[in-house]
């Protein structure tokens, strides 16, 4: 369904509006996943490491609680432990949201399984433990869509036994390749997952260093993605116009203010990673039900 709307086009919290019709993002040109719950809209709401503005980010109730919520797609970290598992953590160290010490990549599965992931959020959160890609996997599948972020610290210059040939087996093995988004910093695992899989949606995560200071449909032309990913402060005007013109599907991360959303919505975005899917879910029913009543 499109839907007539102001389009609103930000840079540097300032916003630039002109009369237009929403440009639908979900081109034939641009491979995203299929969502489970797609309400055809042309938005998605993402789950930013799960429902993790209620509980502790990138553990296994996070995700449920965010598919509870009615999140269409869920963000998730993806790290490698020292025997080569693929497991889901944002940090390089464990220090922050574990008991844990060091670097995860001395640290073997079983003693991974062994550290609480949750009482640095809540102390009721006691029993939750890092998960593996594979249990997160064997859980979505059939419920929820993935954007699985390739983290930079288990990238390295090699494809073979890489984290996104792993990533990619573990993907196909549970029938999800045509429900994943992969993404990526580094846009050495960007080029891997696409040698390894021409057709395998790929998002493209800005790096200002590695960039060059191209425009983002110059990145996406560059590296063969399907869509351009960066935080709402990189948004600017330019890059806006850019990304609209050229038909890019384009998710802004991280967004809890009810304000901000709407302006995201209101500017053309194709997807907001949010902590807060619930309250993103009724921004974008109360948008478009004000937008098909205006």
């Amino acid at each position: 369904m499109r839907i007539k709307f102001l389009c609103l086009i930000l840079t540097f919290g300032s916003i630039a509006t002109i009369n237009c019709l929403a440009q639908p993002h979900m081109t034939k040109t641009h491979n995203l996943p299929t969502l489970y719950n797609d309400n055809d809209d042309d938005f998605i709401i993402i789950a930013h490491r799960g429902a993790s503005a209620y509980y502790p980010e990138n553990t296994m109730i996070a995700f449920k609680k965010a598919v509870e919520m009615e999140a269409e797609m869920i963000e998730l970290d993806v790290m490698m432990s020292k025997d080569g598992v693929p497991i889901v953590f944002h940090d390089a160290k464990l220090n922050r949201h574990t008991n844990g010490s060091s670097y995860i990549k001395l640290y073997s599965l079983k003693e991974l399984k062994n550290l609480d992931a949750g009482s640095w959020f809540h102390p009721k959160f006691s029993d939750q433990t890092i998960p593996t890609l594979e249990e997160v996997l064997t859980f979505a599948s059939g419920k929820v869509a993935l954007n699985i972020e390739i983290k930079t610290e288990a990238v390295s210059n090699d494809i073979e036994n890489s984290i996104e040939q792993k990533a990619l087996q573990l993907v196909k093995k549970y029938g999800m390749r045509n429900h994943v988004l992969f993404s990526s910093f580094d846009y050495r695992a960007v080029q891997h997952l696409k040698k390894l899989d021409p057709d395998i949606p790929v998002a493209l995560l800005y790096n200002r260093n590695q960039s060059r200071r191209l425009l983002p449909h110059q990145l996406v032309e560059q590296y063969n993605v399907d869509a351009f990913n960066c935080s709402y402060r990189q948004l600017k005007r330019k890059w806006m116009a850019d990304l609209n013109k050229h038909k890019i599907p384009t998710f802004i991360y991280t967004v809890d203010s009810k304000r901000r959303m709407q302006k995201l919505i209101a500017g053309g975005v194709t997807g907001i990673f949010t902590n807060k899917p619930d309250l993103l879910k009724s921004v974008v029913q109360n948008y478009h039900l004000n937008s098909t009543t205006d």
